[in-house]
């Protein structure tokens, strides 16, 4: 029997979270999309909380026209400036089980572009 979608995804986000930790000093870039939205946080798994969170509903980031692609990268590039604002520069990328392609990679890539280090 075949897998869904979102069990396949599952697993794999499983597998790479066996090797992807983020601490205070190198926090977790957690990333998220739903079929309209892009989320994106670091995480401190140490601690187990949320250092700071952004995503596509943002009132500055919502005010602006384009595609996903785009919005994702618009996304990235604000969590790189709020990220050097709290002083952090280096991170660890959690794709959480998508495939690095499209939106994920447009985020991922502003986030360097704006700065961080993963």
């Amino acid at each position: 029997m075949a897998l869904t979608k979102q069990q396949r995804r599952y697993r794999i986000k499983k597998r790479i979270r066996k090797i992807v930790s983020g601490t205070s000093e190198r926090p977790r870039l957690s990333v998220f999309r739903s079929n309209k939205q892009i989320y994106a946080q670091l995480v401190n798994d140490v601690d187990g909380t949320t250092l700071l969170a952004i995503s596509s509903l943002n009132k500055e980031i919502s005010e602006k026209e384009g595609n996903k692609s785009e919005i994702a990268a618009l996304v990235g590039k604000a969590l790189a400036e709020k990220a050097k604002a709290a002083g952090i520069e280096n991170v660890v990328f959690d794709r959480n089980g998508y495939l690095y392609h499209g939106r994920v990679k447009q985020l991922a890539e502003a986030a360097r572009e704006g700065g961080l280090k993963f």
